[in-house]
């Protein structure tokens, strides 16, 4: 059921914003809010630039381009698809080819954009998109600080790697997810 107004009873207020630190990849504030029922506090608010994430398909659709990499926020090593941030005044679609080739080594085809979702909306204002790309040519090695291995890795194995929890970036769940859906919606034979 959609709503013609939108009901406001539960929209916070906020009081005050204060910059904690800010660069091109970052701006970490602290904003002073209250709730509905008069409960008052300070709120950590994240706000980053639009990041493009590329889920590299080869041509049968039954392999997706992972890199893994150490992410030491989490201090664990992760499969991840490419991505990183959209330069200013850059077209996200080119965004997207750069920087799965400049993660992987191979050069993405026919790249298209997917959806827009934001990872941590109860905290961070930090817009992803994810890009889809069928094909891709090898032109050169990664930069060495972006992957300790590159591969091709099956559907199958990647979608068994996030049940085991080796595969926890929202971004790459979401991109073998979304590849898996296509190809079952492909098949005929899916009921």
């Amino acid at each position: 059921m959609r709503r013609e107004e939108p009901v406001e009873r539960t929209r916070w207020t906020i009081h005050g914003e204060r910059v904690v630190d800010e660069n091109r990849h970052i701006r970490l504030s602290i904003a002073n809010v209250e709730l509905p029922n008069g409960v008052v506090f300070d709120q950590y608010v994240f706000k980053m630039p639009r990041c493009v994430m590329t889920a590299v398909l080869d041509e049968a659709g039954e392999n997706i381009l992972l890199i893994y990499r150490h992410r030491f926020i989490l201090d664990r090593w992760d499969w991840e698809i490419p991505g990183g941030y959209v330069e200013p005044g850059e077209d996200p679609v080119i965004a997207a080819a750069r920087e799965a080739e400049e993660e992987t080594g191979w050069r993405p085809r026919s790249v298209e954009f997917a959806y827009s979702f934001q990872p941590m909306v109860g905290s961070a204002d930090a817009p992803q998109d994810l890009y889809i790309a069928h094909g891709a040519e090898l032109v050169g090695e990664p930069h060495v600080d972006e992957a300790e291995e590159v591969r091709w890795m099956a559907l199958d194995e990647a979608q068994r790697l996030i049940r085991k929890g080796e595969i926890v970036g929202a971004a790459t769940v979401m991109g073998v997810l979304h590849a898996v859906a296509a190809r079952a919606a492909a098949d005929p034979r899916t009921p």
